[in-house]
């Protein structure tokens, strides 16, 4: 065709360049602590709060959207509607024209296949009411540097203990079969990881971490670059369902000191600082050209504990810690009244799955030596394993907890680790640590259950595990008797909190993002950062 037509395909050729300098489109810098934990793109390795913020709504996207600029509650998304055929199938009809960054159509087989074992689940099963559901023929043998990492199917397993297939009914039908009843089917499928993908662009890749680094989705923005701890690069992608994205590139850059993120946002090197603590706010904002958006969000920032521990066995002893937090005194000095002590590890968005009158253990240091002195509690060393302000605040935090913590007795010695592998580490050391909590959506299992329960985070590294609460757990997620689910909820968080603590709510997170007052943004009540049409502008 060129050579025979050379004269009408050079001005295509020309005209490309012009096409791509007349975007006037901004490109913006963003500085966050950090990009990812696991140097990779892929929610279902990377559940974490610097994920979501970069994955969301950027790059990754799901069948049910959520209202990010809202409260959060589930909106269309890859899908336009959704109904029940009973309490364990869902059925779910795709938005027609969604195009991935490759340029192909999404179909249900690329959704039939971003929730099959080859992309998600391995040879994991299923579960039911604590049976395994054999996998059947299990999947095909990867070709090597294909192979899962086992974090996969094991979050997977967290967020679907009980998904068997997906049904393609046509091009654009799906049905979701559950082992058992599930009232959160709806909720499972708007959470981080939940997310199509292309299956061309996943079996393309050379390895399963090439796909990591640069995946194929169907958001409004895809990679082009990506050098791990350092930044990530977007560009819009053009042919986004949702309308021309108003960002033409997005940098993510990795700024790990609060001073040089500010110092260069006030230069103008960055569009965005992200991560600013309550005390730097005013600071900024004495420059009436910036402000500082943000505040609470769905996330409980808690400390964790190891029953394994030799001191910390003695459930005595663990509640004793709990007691022993002035949580409000931490609330008024490190966050300026900014955030709030919740109810415990829920969220008023739970509806009327919330347990009103439930409240974090009360601060009585008197409780706290009692439970001490009945423990036989000696004044052994008890570590204490935190990074580097991962969480906002987080080392000044700690200072205060081991102060309030020495006041009632407790001997707790602070021990600074370069990354999560090294706090989870499984050593007879391993005693207490930092962590948080999200809410993947609006029911408890989203919490509690997802990470604390039987396929959950704190159980998997060993640290904690409770008989009546994993079967609870179970009988939580399975049951569609709205009632007893609000008891079996009550009894899980006696169990945890009180009881056998597993951990103790500090206070809600909150986040905190600092830009120029002409910069039309507006943040979301999450980590995640919108940029999607509508949600920029100068």
């Amino acid at each position: 065709m060129i050579s025979r037509r050379p004269l009408l395909a050079l001005p295509t050729l020309l005209a490309a360049p012009a096409l791509a300098q007349s975007d006037t489109r901004p490109s913006i810098t963003i500085a966050v602590q950090k990009i990812s934990n696991t140097n990779t793109l892929e929610p279902l390795r990377e559940q974490s709060n610097v994920g979501e913020r970069v994955f969301y709504s950027s790059l990754w996207e799901g069948l049910i959207g959520r209202d990010w600029l809202g409260d959060l509650s589930a909106r269309p998304g890859l899908a336009t509607e959704w109904r029940r055929i009973s309490d364990s199938v869902l059925e779910l009809k795709l938005r027609p024209g969604v195009r991935f960054h490759n340029g192909d159509e999404m179909t249900a087989e690329d959704v039939a296949f971003s929730f099959g074992r080859v992309r998600m689940f391995g040879n994991t099963p299923a579960t039911a009411q604590g049976r395994t559901i054999p996998v059947g023929e299990g999947i095909p043998t990867p070709r090597p540097g294909k192979e899962l990492p086992p974090e996969v199917p094991a979050i997977a397993r967290r967020a679907f203990p009980a998904l068997e297939r997906v049904e393609v009914v046509d091009r654009l039908t799906v049905r979701f079969h559950n082992a058992t009843p599930d009232v959160t089917l709806e909720g499972r499928l708007s959470r981080y990881g939940a997310d199509v993908v292309s299956r061309r662009g996943y079996e393309e890749a050379a390895t399963w971490l090439d796909w990591a680094r640069k995946p194929i989705t169907t958001g409004p923005y895809k990679v082009v670059d990506y050098r791990a701890d350092a930044v990530l690069t977007l560009v819009a992608h053009d042919d986004y369902w949702g309308g021309r994205p108003p960002v033409r590139q997005i940098r993510f850059v990795e700024v790990p000191e609060v001073a040089s993120r500010i110092n260069g946002l006030l230069s103008g090197d960055y569009t965005f600082a992200c991560d600013i603590p309550p005390d730097q706010i005013a600071s900024i904002e004495r420059n009436r050209a910036f402000e500082v958006q943000g505040g609470t969000i769905l996330n409980h920032r808690l400390t964790v504990f190891d029953k394994n521990h030799a001191v910390l066995r003695d459930p005595r002893v663990r509640r004793a810690f709990t007691h022993a937090i002035d949580r409000q005194a931490i609330v008024d000095a490190l966050w300026a009244g900014r955030t709030e002590v919740p109810k415990g590890l829920q969220w008023p968005f739970y509806g009327d799955m919330l347990i009103q009158d439930w409240t974090v253990p009360r601060f009585d240091l008197a409780e706290a030596r009692r439970l001490l002195r009945e423990a036989n509690y000696r004044g052994e060393p008890i570590p204490y394993r935190l990074l580097n302000n991962y969480y906002t605040n987080q080392t000044a935090t700690a200072q205060v907890l081991t102060e309030m913590w020495r006041a009632a007795g407790l001997n707790v010695q602070i021990e600074m680790k370069e990354n999560w592998a090294q706090v989870l580490e499984r050593t007879p050391s391993r005693a207490v640590r930092d962590w948080s909590n999200s809410a993947a959506f609006n029911d408890p299992v989203s919490s509690l259950v997802n990470q604390h329960g039987p396929n959950g985070q704190q159980q998997q590294v060993g640290e904690w595990t409770n008989e009546e609460m994993n079967r609870l757990s179970v009988e939580l997620e399975t049951s569609t008797d709205r009632e007893r689910r609000k008891a079996v909820f009550r009894r899980l968080l006696e169990i945890c909190e009180r009881e056998d603590p597993a951990y103790t709510v500090l206070h809600q997170n909150a986040t905190f993002t600092a830009k120029r007052r002409d910069t039309r943004w507006k943040a979301s009540p999450a980590f995640a950062m919108d940029f999607r049409p509508g949600n920029f502008g100068s």
